[in-house]
């Protein structure tokens, strides 16, 4: 620990002591209010209790489950320890939840008591995990939470510097695979100053927290509304009639979005009559009409932006307002260039890929040198994402690059070639094609152009369930279309860019 390290669990141990009996985290489920203080303590009792577990510097914590309080107190003691905590996506399938578990080699993995028959069924193929934990006091088969909470603990400062490994977050599957991008304690809190900066947040506000704490927006959200002081009011799962009522009454100011949560909140607001003033500010990715309708409605402000995991969320934002369209300015501690195909600058006004630099760029993948060697090359962070800059600065997002070609249906992340090899193992498809439409609902949906081998029948319903066994079920493709034949390049292989020109229209 050097004298000008300050970490996750500094910021625990600072907010107790300057926030002190004000609320950090109401639990919508069932009521419980922790302060500061109490959570501080509460974060103290579990390090000691996995301490005791052997578990220290640079070991990795699996968390399956919900939002809850006992989540977020799961990253505070890892924190505290120095070891990372490894948040799995629940809307994974059995396959992929192992793949990411045992990517990370975690020694003990917190599980919801409604993902244990998963994690049951699937024990052996899980060697690393010595231990199977309650994530709720009283809820599941495994060893109780309550039995980690050791009284009378030391408070000592452990080694860890803000560069350590704060968390692993797996990334969508390039070519298949899924990638764990390992953030720092100071990634973590670089976001959570920019967040607290450009919205303006103070102990007054409330978070409306309905994202998964497994996805690195729900991660900065919840965190930086912790940084300031202000309260997290959390949901363990996004229910449009209860957001509406919990920010009338919690008067929740603050929120992030993907289309179609604030959508859906304002349908409920118009349906119920119930005021929705006080969400003062929201950020994320919507549709146009929609973020008018909500500034229009409520007064308040939508932020728009553009970043990725790897980039600690952010890499520009800005008010919708200022720039309708675009997705904002450059973040203040960052550096973003867009570059060719052979890593030189792109003129003002020409798309280019999105790289960036500066202390919110994440430590590299999981294991994965070869790829981080390549995704840092130059001295830079190349997202695979395409954009351009207008004369003023804001950033036009343009798409992605071929080799990274990405679909964000409601803010998940799905690329096409894990899609197409789900579909293809279907013993009646000869070849396919996905790829991303415009959607209404999901702002972008999936779409499989698909040939079928000859003499072959196949139901598009029952191709989406096929895929759907295979994957995580936001992944399945919406839409299916059935072609005599696809179009190919020279080596043989589907063309891409055509089949979207022949088959990617509004759906």
């Amino acid at each position: 620990m050097a004298l000008h390290d300050f970490t996750v669990y500094d910021l625990i141990r600072r907010n107790a002591d300057t926030f002190g009996n004000a609320p950090a985290w109401f639990e919508a489920d069932d009521g419980r209010t922790v302060t500061f203080a109490e959570l501080r303590e509460h974060v103290d009792r579990l390090a000691a209790g996995l301490r005791k577990k052997g578990i220290g510097k640079g070991d990795r914590i699996g968390i399956l489950g919900q939002n809850s309080l006992e989540y977020f107190l799961v990253y505070g003691a890892a924190a505290a320890l120095g070891a990372i905590s490894l948040p799995i996506n629940w809307r994974l399938s059995a396959e992929e939840v192992c793949f990411n578990l045992n990517d990370g080699e975690p020694t003990l993995v917190f599980v919801d008591g409604e993902y244990q028959e998963l994690i049951d069924a699937n024990r052996a193929a899980l060697p690393s995990v010595q231990e199977f934990i309650n994530l709720k006091p009283g809820i599941g088969g495994y060893v109780p939470f309550e039995s980690l909470l050791e009284e009378g603990t030391a408070r000592n400062r452990e080694d860890v510097s803000g560069n350590d490994g704060f968390v692993i977050i797996h990334t969508a599957a390039v070519a298949g695979r899924p990638r764990g991008a390992l953030l720092s304690h100071s990634n973590l809190l670089c976001s959570d100053m920019h967040l607290v900066y450009l919205f303006g947040t103070t102990p007054r506000d409330v978070h409306l927290n309905l994202l998964p704490l497994f996805h690195i927006a729900g991660l900065v959200m919840a965190f930086s509304s912790f940084h300031v002081g202000a309260m997290n009011l959390n949901m363990s799962r996004f229910d449009a009639s209860r957001a509406v009522q919990l920010i009338a009454e919690k008067k929740a100011s603050l929120m992030f979005d993907f289309s179609p949560i604030l959508g859906s909140i304002l349908e409920e607001a118009e349906k119920t009559g119930r005021d929705i003033t006080p969400l003062r500010g929201v950020l994320g990715l919507e549709a146009p009409e929609t973020i008018e309708k909500y500034q229009n409605v409520t007064g308040g402000t939508f932020y728009c932006m553009y970043g990725q995991t790897e980039t600690s969320c952010l890499a520009t934002l800005g008010r919708y307002n200022d720039r309708p369209g675009s997705a904002g300015k450059t973040i203040e501690l960052a550096e973003v260039r867009l570059f060719d195909d052979y890593d030189q600058p792109v003129p003002v006004g020409q798309v280019g890929e999105i790289c960036m630099r500066g202390p919110m760029v994440f430590n590299g993948y999981w294991n994965l040198p070869e790829d981080n060697a390549y995704t840092f090359r130059e001295g830079w962070h190349h997202t695979g994402d395409l954009a351009r800059f207008d004369e003023d600065g804001y950033l036009f997002y343009a798409g992605r690059s071929a080799e990274k070609e990405l679909i964000k249906p409601g803010g998940e992340n799905v690329y096409p070639a894990e899609v197409e090899k789900a579909i293809l193992q279907h013993p009646a498809v000869e070849s396919t094609v996905v790829f991303g439409v415009p959607d209404p609902r999901w702002k972008e949906g999936i779409k499989a152009v698909c040939r079928l081998r000859a003499g072959e029948q196949l139901d598009a319903a029952e191709l989406i369930e096929f895929v759907g066994k295979r994957i995580a079920r936001f992944k399945k493709p919406q839409y299916v279309e059935f072609v005599g034949a696809l179009p190919l390049q020279d080596d043989g292989t589907p063309d891409r860019q055509k089949v979207k020109e022949l088959y990617g229209g509004e759906q």
